[in-house]
């Protein structure tokens, strides 16, 4: 809106009050979910279609997903939904482990699955997110729709862009995500030379579930990394500070260019 053409009518006046207010919404919710996942311990997000029924192989496999994972002494987190999120929370609680769902309010009624023994409850989509990552040490990504291809693109995104320190992110079933990889080796790498080739090194795709498992296992312990190469950068552990941003590296404000920080003697202009 240009506040230019005149003063603001009461109609605006009412928005922008009940806008200040989300802000303190907004807080209130990442406050509570920060409280509740900061005490779940090492966990990893499992992702996938909410359509997917009892009956079909995938489901199955989720089912023993979750119970690999407590196995290894992880937490399972996910959406809390039904589907692929049901069967994985099954896995983990009937293991005796920690399954955790985020459930989300939609206009169309999700009812949480019974498998959650840690709740959380969120209005907005960006904070459920945030958690989906901040609390996990990687991804496993089984068939789904858009909301299971949101997630693994931001994963493989805030790695790339060095927000987040680079986590194994495993696409469980060739059969479904073989035609996508060929498309963004096509399209993205050939052809328009949008990504490259290390980009590659971000996800891993198998059949073997005892494999996935063990990818994200063994990268959490140190023992190995997830795919040719993780993390992809040198040193990236080192040079991340604690807001997602490689040390030393200043927003840009105004469009004015920044050097790099070099010492506390020397800050950046």
């Amino acid at each position: 809106m240009d506040l230019s053409d005149g003063p603001l009518t009461e109609t605006h006046k009412e928005a922008l009050r009940h806008e200040s207010w989300r802000v303190f919404r907004i807080m209130s919710e990442f406050v509570e979910s920060l409280e509740t996942m900061v005490r779940v311990g090492p966990a990893v997000s499992v992702f996938g279609s909410a359509r997917t029924e009892p009956d079909d192989r995938y489901y199955q496999l989720a089912v023993e997903c979750g119970r690999l994972l407590v196995q290894k002494d992880l937490a399972v987190i996910t959406g809390g939904g039904p589907g692929i999120m049901e069967a994985a929370n099954k896995g983990a609680s009937e293991a005796g482990g920690t399954s955790v769902g985020l459930n989300i309010a939609l206009p169309m009624e999700q009812m949480p699955n019974a498998y959650q023994n840690v709740e959380v409850d969120f209005r907005y989509f960006f904070i459920r997110k945030v958690m989906f990552v901040k609390y996990a040490c990687g991804f496993i990504i089984f068939p789904g729709g858009f909301g299971t291809l949101d997630e693994l693109f931001e994963s493989l995104t805030l790695m790339q862009t060095l927000k987040i320190v680079p986590f194994p992110v495993v696409l469980i079933g060739s059969d479904y995500w073989s035609g996508l990889v060929e498309w963004i080796h096509k399209s993205l790498h050939d052809e328009f030379q949008t990504i490259s080739n290390k980009d590659f090194d971000l996800f891993h795709v198998t059949d073997d579930l005892e494999e996935a498992v063990q990818i994200v296992y063994d990268t959490h312990i140190g023992l190995r990394t997830a795919g040719p190469q993780l993390p992809r950068f040198a040193g990236d552990e080192e040079c991340m500070e604690g807001e997602g941003t490689r040390l030393g590296i200043e927003p840009r404000k105004g469009g004015r260019l920044r050097k790099p920080y070099i010492t506390p003697d020397e800050p950046a202009i």
